[in-house]
């Protein structure tokens, strides 16, 4: 089967990678590094120098998106974006509404800056506000109070386009009247978009260690359970849509760039660590910069990338990462859109034994056309996605 080049007639995503943090929060597994001094000179320089060779071997397909993320990206100087902004939208042609988000943390040093963000063209900011609870902030690892995440909430909405905030639920000891409490106060501070998080124990990190030594416990799955109910039943009432495992939002206001990951369509990535997927002569590439900072920027300052890996995907491959994608999505995947992407017919990819087991279980829903997850089973999507792959 023929791979379908229309992802490329659609465009493309471009993500940036800041390593930098001035704390290492105890649930993350990100590629992220605790830096008092930063050497923003040289590390800009870096990044459009790897960005303008990264984009020029591509082919000219509208950019749609582009997402400057950690780390916290927020800790670099706004004309840094505003030199990364510009080299991207010299390189290719530009989507009409192209979505241009920054990551940024609550605190009040990088609310000075927001508005030179802004003013260097990012149009979305995504603030890690994590929990509007003090004692689940110290717990966290957050470096900012709840008055600080308030007031950083409501700047972001005067300046920018369109904003969004996370929140982490399930924590240790949180009550399902506790998380409906906080999560009706986060959704009347939002306009139209909310990313909520189950805290998940991730290996290498700070709550890893303390989980195996029995220091911290997180809900069962009945509480988990319920507390994903209650999620989904408020942000609706509140008119934000579940549209993926941890996001909701208005109609017309999910994240386009997190969209682009989980329909399975290309994006550049640049940076520390950063990750892509790239079609060239219609065969898609998973790419992967070096990971460590310093070993990064003496890459690209030698030879002007830091390509670690450009590996070509198989029709299998590729199957296995729509699917891990796609389940994602409330929406699900739509066969034809699946074959034309892997290259292979749906059910030579998928255990269908096991698909219709899991249907018949309320895991899945499926319908000749489109697969997607029930709410249970957006639960269980580790578990579901190994049953189904063959």
């Amino acid at each position: 089967m023929k791979t379908n080049i229309e992802n490329q007639q659609r465009g493309i995503g471009l993500y940036i990678h800041w390593p930098f943090c001035l704390a290492k929060c105890p649930y993350c597994d990100f590629n992220s590094y605790v830096s008092q001094q930063i050497p923003q000179e040289s590390y800009a320089k870096a990044l459009v120098q790897e960005l303008t060779i990264a984009l020029t071997e591509i082919p000219k397909v509208p950019l749609t998106s582009i997402f400057f993320g950690g780390g916290t990206p927020s800790l670099m100087l706004p004309s840094t974006a505003e030199k990364l902004i510009d080299t991207a939208t010299s390189l290719l042609p530009v989507a009409e509404n192209i979505e241009i988000t920054l990551e940024a943390n609550p605190t009040s040093v990088e609310n000075q800056k927001l508005k030179d963000f802004y003013r260097a063209g990012a149009n979305r900011a995504s603030l890690g506000i994590q929990s509007l609870n003090p004692t689940a902030l110290k717990a966290l690892g957050r470096e900012h109070s709840v008055s600080q995440a308030i007031e950083a909430l409501t700047l972001a909405k005067q300046i920018f386009d369109r904003v969004s905030f996370d929140l982490i639920y399930a924590r240790e000891g949180q009550t399902a009247k506790e998380w409906e409490s906080e999560l009706q106060e986060a959704l009347s501070l939002t306009n139209d978009h909310l990313s909520l998080y189950q805290l998940t124990i991730e290996p290498g990190t700070i709550f890893a260690k303390q989980y195996r030594q029995g220091k911290i416990t997180l809900p069962n799955d009945q509480l988990s359970t319920e507390l994903l109910t209650i999620t989904e039943n408020i942000t609706s009432q509140y008119g934000l849509q579940a549209y993926e495992v941890s996001n909701y939002a208005k109609p017309g206001a999910e994240s386009r760039h997190n969209l682009t990951y989980w329909r399975y369509q290309d994006y550049i990535g640049i940076g520390p660590g950063a990750h892509g997927r790239v079609t060239l002569d219609q065969t898609l590439y998973a790419t992967e910069r070096h990971k460590n900072p310093v070993k990064w920027l003496e890459t690209v300052q030698s030879q002007g990338h830091a390509l670690s890996v450009k590996e070509a995907l198989t029709p299998i491959d590729k199957a296995q990462e729509m699917l891990l994608m796609g389940l994602r999505l409330t929406k699900g995947i739509q066969t034809r859109v699946f074959e034309e992407r892997c290259g292979i017919n749906f059910s030579e990819a998928i255990n269908m034994p096991m698909l219709m087991a899991l249907v018949e279980e309320d895991f899945l829903s499926w319908n000749q056309h489109c697969l997607k997850t029930t709410p249970q089973g957006r639960l269980r999507l580790n578990a579901i996605l190994e049953a189904l792959l063959k």
